[in-house]
């Protein structure tokens, strides 16, 4: 954009932040924190049940309490950041979220130990969404974005598999109380970094009064989906709680939406969501993460219960996955983001991601790890980890200042609540087959080790049944992100945010039509 133009526009250009790539280490430290904790507690909940006398009825609330605060809260956390700040919102965060784990750590009873989890998701609502948008405003050239974007991406796509790993480690060689006091140190440090480092460009919070209502209905509309989609995987799909609990989530949400579109300062300004690009991306990584996230489980089950894996060595098979989203990440996204338009890397990285998860449909009780789960995991970390990278960058990308916590926001409620979806939906898919598959052998097993292996050839049946699910999932997320998401190469032109405030200069894509 020449001098002059940017002077009529009245927007003059800014100097990058020259902290700004200080300032991405101590952003990823956080978000590594918070994706960790997703994974890291699933590990160790079996000791921490056991130790705290926490029935199996309710152990899902360990993860449950986690997921609900932190898919309810997430765009109330996004417009807090535009309201106050992003560097505090991300600060007070990271201390929230530090007190939260040190609580957890120590708790004594069941009780102690639900609060806790759900005020690590109160205080994840609010910093993940400011990680991403203090990203946001602070890169603003594209290659720069593709290559902090990349970072980020591989972060929040390999976090959950490091979480395993750490996880493993923590609760078989010191206690499982470590998988929560980990987090005190990296918030610590990762504060203390952000505070004397990062610097918020001037002119892009959103000073407009809080809009309640939305708050309210976003919030109870996100919970009661995501308390829905776990309440099916614990009493099924037609119990009438269950189905209260979707009724509620739609009227919720409807009413979210008619409100959004009608108050002077929303909560969600529509015009966040109804761009098409973005409209696009939060669509496909949610289908992504909601296939993700059940295959993590369905595979820590089947290394470690059919295959007799420890808790670290099943965190160690995970490696080939991060490092597949390691490399699509920084070295293909990255590479090629500035050169080819997003839907031409989310479109392949999501079938790429499919071809891994259709070559675990042929998981059986002796499947070789090297033939048969290498392979898959490096497919489904490529995939995933080029898939990524565009879409964070594009979704945070074009945004007016005063919304970048929001459209930050939406990237990780659409990513929890998939989450949430995922887990529930295809482990009651996999439960299902598992017992029609034990209904239909179990008669002629009549020895013990015959009845033992009827088992285990259910379960893995079970996982293959809810595989296949994940593989078309995947597909979808491809023909969603090649259909809607029409931007074209990054850094083609340079568009100044259209708010009086905002002296930010966004790099925006250029729409092909």
């Amino acid at each position: 954009m020449s001098e002059a133009a940017s002077k009529t526009l009245g927007a003059p250009a800014r100097e990058p932040d020259p902290g700004r790539w200080k300032a991405l280490v101590f952003i990823a430290l956080a978000q590594l924190m918070v994706v960790l904790d997703a994974t890291i507690v699933n590990i160790a909940l079996p000791s921490a049940q056991q130790d705290l006398g926490i029935s199996d009825g309710n152990r899902q609330w360990v993860v449950t309490a986690y997921a609900l605060a932190f898919g309810g809260l997430l765009l109330f956390g996004g417009r807090i950041a535009d309201l106050w700040g992003r560097k505090r919102a991300f600060v007070v965060g990271l201390g929230g979220f530090a007190v939260a784990s040190a609580l957890g750590g120590a708790a004594t009873n069941e009780a102690m130990m639900f609060g806790a989890r759900a005020l690590q998701g109160v205080f994840g609502a609010l910093l993940a969404p400011a990680a991403l948008s203090l990203l946001a405003v602070m890169f603003t050239d594209a290659k720069e974005r593709a290559k902090a974007f990349g970072i980020y991406g591989a972060i929040a796509g390999g976090g959950g598999a490091v979480g395993l790993i750490l996880g493993g480690f923590l609760t078989e060689y010191l206690d499982w109380r470590w998988t929560f006091f980990v987090n005190i140190p990296f918030a610590i440090v990762a504060a203390a970094g952000a505070y004397f480092v990062i610097r918020e460009p001037e002119g892009g919070r959103n000073r407009s009064a809080l809009d309640i209502p939305g708050v309210i209905l976003s919030t109870l509309g996100l919970v009661a989906l995501v308390y829905g989609f776990t309440r099916a995987e614990s009493d099924g799909w037609s119990d009438s709680v269950t189905v209260g609990m979707f009724v509620a989530s739609a009227v919720l949400l409807a009413s979210f939406v008619l409100v959004e579109s009608k108050v002077k300062a929303p909560l969600l300004p529509l015009r966040v969501i109804t761009e098409r690009n973005r409209g696009g991306i939060y669509l496909s990584l949610g289908l992504a993460i909601i296939a993700m996230f059940g295959l993590f489980l369905f595979l820590t089950y089947y290394l470690q219960i059919v295959k007799g894996y420890s808790p670290v060595k099943t965190g160690f098979a995970f490696l080939p996955m991060i490092a597949g989203m390691i490399t699509g990440s920084t070295q293909i996204g990255t590479r090629l983001m500035t050169r080819v338009a997003p839907r031409l890397l989310m479109g392949p990285g999501f079938l790429v991601a499919a071809l891994g998860m259709l070559l675990l449909t042929q998981l059986e009780i002796g499947s070789s790890y090297a033939a048969l789960l290498l392979p898959a995991m490096l497919l489904l970390g490529l995939g995933m980890g080029t898939a990524f990278m565009p879409a964070m960058s594009l979704a945070t990308q074009g945004v007016e200042p005063r919304d970048s916590g929001v459209a930050s926001a939406m990237v990780n409620t659409s990513q929890q609540v998939g989450g949430a979806i995922g887990t529930a939906l295809l482990n009651t898919i996999a439960a299902s087959a598992t017992t029609a598959y034990v209904a239909d052998h179990i008669a002629g097993a009549t020895s013990r080790s015959q009845q033992q292996l009827v088992q285990l050839e259910a379960m893995v049946e079970g996982y293959t049944s809810a595989i296949w699910f994940a593989v078309g999932i995947l597909v979808a997320a491809a023909v969603i992100a090649l259909t809607f998401v029409n931007a074209g190469r990054p850094g083609t032109t340079t568009v100044t945010g259209s708010d009086a405030d905002a002296a930010d200069e966004v790099q925006i894509p250029v729409v092909a039509h």
